[in-house]
């Protein structure tokens, strides 16, 4: 990847949408056997032509399909390598007073990009969609999101059983990635993101380990970490627009860590090369701004001030300020605002109304316009 700048809207969204009624309803049909998948297919068409317009409606310009064919922000993408299967765990993730249902991935054998990856369909149809003068933008979970996940409780058997070698696996990883990402540029992507909650989990020391396994420490997490993230996306076109999205859990209006960039900032603002960070600062588990002293010059910041938990609307004025203040740290032409994640990283979705999330939206867009002028 090159260091040239890219242009970024100083209002955006991460990607994900509450899931319509009817979507959910339909879901539950098929598990039922009432409908059929290509039934299922096409009414998810119909509800992302819907979020589309309504993206474009409220001034949007990176276009997201909702993420309305996913149960999951993650897992969904990891199903789709050859060599994972889907699987149930035994247990969920533990959020803050709630427990995720059980899926996860783990290992039939060895990882590979393979081109009927089902992603790549659903990007065809968002690029077409979006059409002309909008950025269709695919969001993927991260190359360290996907190890994490290998490695979650008895996931890790499988790792030892394929990959005796670890450097192996982080190897593969990343030859999966790239070839994926080169796969989604051919059909036109020009903006991708990299969903990753590993970063949020090591900032909390009580956390990271429930995630990465009893055979890690901290240091050597974030220096894996950083590596097979790196090598998915090294030697990328320039113009391809590669952001990552750090936070600390978000499910059902729930989290599941908490603490400040400090504890990362060495490795992944420093490190990690990537054009933009999207970034969670909505509440006090996120830690202050001076963290970002670590972002390089020539990157950019997306600060997630306006929550996607919870259905009040933010104050505009402590907003803004809000801005300024991170503005101490990375200069105010290089920072935009979004929500802190998105709104429904599963299909079960957090404890808004549609009509709530939509002023969210709306919110961020008049801050914009006052703050950049745009």
């Amino acid at each position: 990847m090159t260091d040239k700048a890219h242009h970024l809207p100083k209002c955006d969204t991460v990607g994900s949408f509450l899931r319509p009624q009817r979507l959910k309803e339909a879901r539950e049909q098929l598990a039922q056997g009432k409908i059929s998948p290509e039934e299922l297919r096409a009414l998810e068409d119909e509800e992302i032509l819907k979020i589309i317009n309504k993206q474009k409606e409220l001034g949007f310009t990176h276009i997201s399909d909702g993420e309305f064919r996913r149960s999951y922000w993650h897992l969904d993408f990891f199903w789709g390598f050859e060599g994972v299967e889907h699987h149930h765990i035994g247990q969920g993730y533990l959020f803050q007073g709630e427990e995720t249902r059980d899926d996860s991935a783990r290992l039939t054998g060895k990882i590979r990009f393979t081109p009927e990856h089902p992603f790549l369909h659903e990007f065809r149809f968002l690029k077409q969609a979006a059409g002309e003068g909008y950025q269709a933008r695919q969001s993927i979970p991260a190359p360290a999101q996907f190890l994490a996940e290998l490695l979650r409780g008895k996931n890790e058997e499988r790792v030892t059983l394929f990959y005796p070698q670890r450097e192996e696996l982080y190897q593969d990883i990343s030859r999966a990635y790239r070839e994926a990402i080169l796969a989604f540029y051919e059909l036109g992507c020009r903006d991708l993101k990299l969903d990753d909650c590993t970063w949020g989990m090591l900032c909390d020391q009580n956390f990271w380990s429930t995630m990465a396994g009893s055979n890690y420490n901290v240091d050597d997490l974030k220096q894996i970490y950083l590596q097979v993230n790196n090598e998915a996306i090294k030697d990328l076109p320039s113009d391809l627009e590669i952001s990552t999205h750090v936070c600390r859990g978000n499910y059902h209006s729930t989290w599941a860590a908490s603490g400040g960039y400090a504890a990362v900032a060495d490795h992944l603002f420093a490190g990690e090369n990537v054009n933009t960070f999207f970034l969670e600062f909505d509440d006090e588990r996120s830690g202050d701004f001076e963290p970002l002293q670590y972002v390089p010059e020539d990157k950019k910041v997306v600060l997630g001030l306006v929550t996607s938990k919870r259905p009040q609307l933010e104050n505009k004025e402590e907003i803004i300020e809000r801005i300024n203040e991170a503005g101490k740290y990375v200069d105010l032409s290089r920072l935009s605002l979004s929500p802190q994640c998105g709104f429904a990283s599963t299909e079960e979705g957090n404890c808004l109304t549609e009509e709530e999330q939509w002023q969210k939206l709306k919110l961020i867009q008049d801050i914009s316009r006052e703050v950049w002028g745009q």
